[in-house]
């Protein structure tokens, strides 16, 4: 429980700890910047990690001179589109092992066949839209992985929208988080973004009910 106490403490006073962090490794902050996003987006088990809203209060704090705007968006946009090539790159490798078994209850062949036409089909946009929604953002390009997509249509959207989002969110913060009305109510405004960012998720989820509800 302490534990738990802890760990909910800090991500809500996640901006005051990363102010602390960069005061005092200094330069090592770029390396904890560049894992945290790597994590969120390359390993499917760590999705609740914070991505649009590390990536904003990183660009606000790189307004205050602590850090380098350019050499920030940089670093960042790389361990984005590293960590989806690394989630595509497990996804791929366990899908073709555990769809396999031709008796498999969960993971059968046609399933398999299924995703795999959805993203030749569906996967640019949803690799690029995936990015701004959180939990998405870690599982698409893991999905992407076991359904074989393509990797050189995989990995052009990756770049364009591994881009595309932390140019977004670190030059957004460059430019108003240091706002007084922003800068005042932070946390508020974090807690905003993630909302935003579960939004598409929320009203589709919202549609399902109501479609499945009227059928």
């Amino acid at each position: 429980m302490e534990y738990l106490q802890t760990a909910i403490e800090f991500l809500l006073h996640f901006d005051k700890h990363l102010t602390a962090i960069i005061s005092a490794y200094g330069a090592w902050a770029y390396l904890f910047l560049f894992l945290i996003i790597f994590a969120e987006t390359g390993l499917v088990v760590t999705p609740f990690l914070p991505g649009d809203s590390l990536l904003f209060m990183t660009g606000a704090i790189c307004a205050q001179g602590s850090l380098n705007v350019i050499n920030v968006f940089i670093l960042l946009s790389a361990a984005a589109i590293l960590g989806d090539s690394l989630n595509y790159a497990i996804g791929k490798a366990i899908g073709p092992k555990v769809f396999k078994y031709e008796k498999a209850r969960f993971f059968k062949k046609e399933y398999l066949d299924a995703t795999h036409r959805f993203y030749e089909r569906h996967g640019p946009k949803t690799i690029v839209l995936a990015r701004f929604i959180p939990m998405m953002r870690t599982f698409a390009p893991f999905v992407a992985g076991i359904g074989c997509m393509s990797y050189g249509r995989f990995f052009a959207y990756n770049v364009i929208g591994g881009i595309i989002w932390a140019a977004l969110f670190i030059f957004g913060g460059f430019w108003f988080g240091g706002m007084p009305l922003i800068k005042d109510h932070f946390m508020l405004f974090t807690l905003f973004i993630i909302f935003l960012s579960l939004l598409p998720v929320i009203v589709k989820f919202i549609k399902v009910s109501l479609r499945t509800k009227s059928n």
